[in-house]
């Protein structure tokens, strides 16, 4: 990939990438940092990668990135330790949006990612094989297990509204 390949697809999948990572971490800086690792990453490569490969490429290198730093993350202190009461609300409402995202982080991470992926992203099951580096039937149980999941999570939308 030329340097002008490569600043094209900056400009051309960074937006998607981050959209990606920050469906799947909820947290901006995070989020941008990621994106950044990712396109360093990259860049570091780009003369051994394909132009034509470039967005398959930087989707799995966010992906990768996006699962090391949520496991280095689970060695770092968490706001369970703090005092709960502290940040207790009695406020209720009903926002379906916000409740779709409360079961979204309650799915294991690959489940989130090939929903998000296939969902969001708008992939195919083949493109969120070669993303993941899972097989394409594994893809696909995913997506209907974390479907499920939602839809049994979620309920009935009418209970909701």
């Amino acid at each position: 990939m030329t340097v002008k390949e490569y600043n094209k697809s900056v400009e051309s999948y960074s937006d998607n990438i981050y959209r990606f990572v920050l469906k799947n971490i909820r947290d901006t800086d995070r989020a941008k940092d990621i994106v950044q690792d990712t396109f360093e990453k990259v860049w570091k490569n780009h003369a051994d990668i394909s132009y034509a490969k470039a967005k398959s490429y930087l989707f799995s290198t966010a992906y990768h990135t996006l699962i090391d730093s949520i496991r280095r993350d689970k060695y770092k202190a968490s706001w369970e330790d703090a005092d709960a009461n502290k940040y207790v609300t009695n406020e209720t409402y009903s926002d379906v949006n916000e409740i779709l995202h409360q079961a979204l982080e309650q799915l294991p991470p690959d489940q989130k990612n090939v929903i998000l992926l296939r969902d969001y992203e708008g992939y195919n099951y083949n493109e969120i094989a070669e993303i993941t580096n899972l097989s394409e039937s594994q893809v696909k149980v995913y997506i209907f297990r974390g479907r499920q999941f939602l839809k049994n999570y979620i309920g009935k939308i009418e209970v909701l509204v």
